[in-house]
């Protein structure tokens, strides 16, 4: 039963994706657009199914951050559709010849930019990344099957409706984006073994959820990581930029991937920057675990444990260590990070360049906060997720991320001897 059904799916997918690599950039760009204005005009319709999950969600007793990330608002609705808008104004890269050669022989060979085809996601309880992805997959001419969390059910099935919807209207085949209704755990292992139908799996979540597809699935993925991001005060830095920077990027969105959850300080400015920063995230209600040296500077921190440096806590709580030098705060990150984030706030040129030359990180920041890790800030539109392994994609994953390439090679006649 779970296999016909996914069966089903992939088949539709592939006739799907032999429709989508055939359509100009006007044509996509115009679906786009038309459904950036669906989910406008279908508000409503969206707000009434995300508050029956969110209600599920609160009364389930799901942490502030997560139902954060779960909640949607006309004003997150609105950045929905600005996203799938922002991408109607970049370049496709589908067609695009990457680079082209003549051989000796004659032969006249193109490496030419094309879609992967049927792209699978899992994803937690996001139902923006619903919108995003299909947004991003249809511009590189891919078709997309999405297994959302079970906490976004309703969500998922709203935005993903209007889509569809949106999609008919234009006489685009509707299973460009499909939705698996089905939150069978089996149904979702049963996913990613697809491998018939589905070229890539890229899940989006916690830890744990990650894990599961990168050690189960048959599919090839990419992996997008959790985000254990790291600022560190250099003896340097200047401490007006600071205490703004660490509050953003602790308390802006708690339950995002690039929320900071650990905080290095050199210790020669322990005295000078912990105290008015204990006040200040303390008045955010945030938790701070720190070593000695930030106990004696904030009475009201809690000991830190060794588990507490390597945590995403996608809640108020924040790590803080003290350090003597660039180098360590370096071999700390490297140590303890996830791969994904990592800033340093310094005035000194040599010290900002070392951070950014040795942290070994998809995005590395000198004096800015971790939150603008992201499609949208980036420019990307909007992202299918943040990669932190280092083969084919890194960082936010826009448009070009999203697809591979072929040879084009073209003769006259020659034989090979």
């Amino acid at each position: 039963m779970i296999k016909e059904y996914l069966d089903t799916l992939g088949r539709q997918a592939v006739t799907a994706r032999q429709t989508l690599q055939n359509l100009s950039t006007a044509e996509k760009n115009h679906a786009l657009k038309q459904t950036a204005f669906a989910l406008r005009k279908e508000q409503d319709k969206l707000l009434a199914a995300n508050e029956k999950d969110y209600h599920i969600a609160k009364q389930a007793g799901m942490a502030e951050g997560l139902l954060d990330r779960l909640k949607l608002t006309p004003e997150r609705i609105s950045s929905m559709a600005e996203g799938l808008l922002q991408i109607t104004e970049l370049p496709d890269p589908i067609g695009e010849i990457m680079e082209s050669f003549d051989r000796p022989n004659g032969l006249h060979i193109c490496k030419v930019r094309v879609p992967m085809g049927v792209i699978g996601i899992i994803y937690e309880a996001r139902p923006n990344v619903t919108a995003d992805a299909f947004g991003l997959c249809f511009k590189t001419g891919n078709a997309v099957i999405l297994k959302g969390g079970k906490d976004a059910f309703y969500s998922n099935q709203a935005v993903t409706q209007v889509i569809k919807s949106a999609l008919k209207e234009e006489h685009i085949p509707e299973h460009a984006i499909q939705l698996i209704e089905n939150n069978d755990r089996d149904v979702t292992t049963a996913f990613m073994r697809l491998k018939e139908y589905v070229d890539v799996l890229i899940p989006r979540g916690g830890a744990g959820l990650i894990r599961s597809v990168v050690e189960n699935s048959t599919v090839p993925v990419i992996e997008t990581g959790t985000g254990n991001c790291h600022i560190y005060i250099d003896e340097e830095a200047d401490l007006e930029k600071a205490i703004p920077i660490i509050l953003n990027a602790k308390t802006q969105r708690i339950g995002v991937c690039n929320a900071c959850e650990s905080l290095l300080v050199h210790q020669k400015i322990a005295d000078k920057i912990l105290p008015a920063l204990g006040r200040t995230l303390q008045e955010k209600q945030v938790e701070i675990r720190g070593d000695q040296t930030v106990l004696l500077q904030i009475p009201e921190a809690r000991p830190a444990t060794e588990e507490d440096y390597g945590k995403e806590y996608l809640d108020l709580i924040i790590s803080v260590k003290t350090v003597s030098s660039v180098e360590e705060a370096i071999a700390h990150i490297n140590q303890y990070n996830t791969g994904h984030s990592d800033a340093i706030l310094t005035e000194n040129k040599e010290h900002a360049d070392k951070f950014l030359r040795e942290v070994d990180s998809a995005c590395v920041y000198v004096n800015a906060s971790t939150r603008f890790t992201d499609g949208f800030e980036f420019g990307f539109g909007a992202e299918i997720g943040i990669s932190t392994q280092k083969l084919h994609a890194r960082g936010p994953m826009g448009l070009r991320e999203l697809t591979t390439y072929k040879y084009q090679i073209t003769g006259d006649g020659q034989i090979r001897s």
